[in-house]
């Protein structure tokens, strides 16, 4: 997020990830987190290897089974923000990241994969997204899902883009 010109301390309403099961799990939602084996990526048929020292921190993302390249999660559109959309039937996709390293690999579209499928068993509608301007490869990422741009706005810095998708 840094490499966006985004403080992550800057971000509101982060207690969210310091209890997934409640924040997510709870209220109907999911939470998908990508692991990949700490020295490769997947690639087309054969994996790509990737010195991890060479990432810029990649380490610390380290878990006992791989390291962590991807997260993100849905809630249902009513246990969300109040100062978000009101979409019945929605499920607003929140905290979707993916390591830079492992950007532009398809790491993105499987993980969008994962909880759209989630959702749509789960007798959701449709997904809202939101991200910032500032998040360039977002910007580009979600209209190439099949996301439409509604609507923008603007919470306090950040220009805000809002998106949605018909399941």
């Amino acid at each position: 997020m840094r490499e966006t010109g985004v403080d992550p301390s800057d971000i509101p309403g982060t207690d969210d990830l310091r209890s997934i099961q409640t924040a997510y799990i709870d209220p109907g939602g999911a939470f998908v987190v990508g692991i990949a084996d700490s020295v490769a990526t997947g690639g087309s048929q054969e994996a790509e290897k990737i010195n991890l020292s060479e990432t810029g921190g990649l380490d610390a993302l380290a878990t006992h089974d791989g390291t962590i390249v991807a997260m993100g999660g849905y809630i249902p559109n009513g246990a969300g923000h109040a100062d978000e959309r009101d979409r019945p039937g929605a499920a607003e996709l929140h905290r979707m990241r993916v390591a830079p390293p492992f950007q532009r690999r398809g790491v993105g579209r499987e993980l969008i994969t994962q909880l759209e499928r989630r959702a749509t068993a789960a007798g959701f509608e449709s997904v809202l997204a939101t991200t910032s301007t500032r998040q360039s490869a977002a910007l580009s990422f979600y209209p190439d899902q099949g996301y439409e741009e509604m609507e923008r706005s603007t919470a306090g810095e950040y220009k805000l883009v809002h998106y949605e998708k018909q399941l």
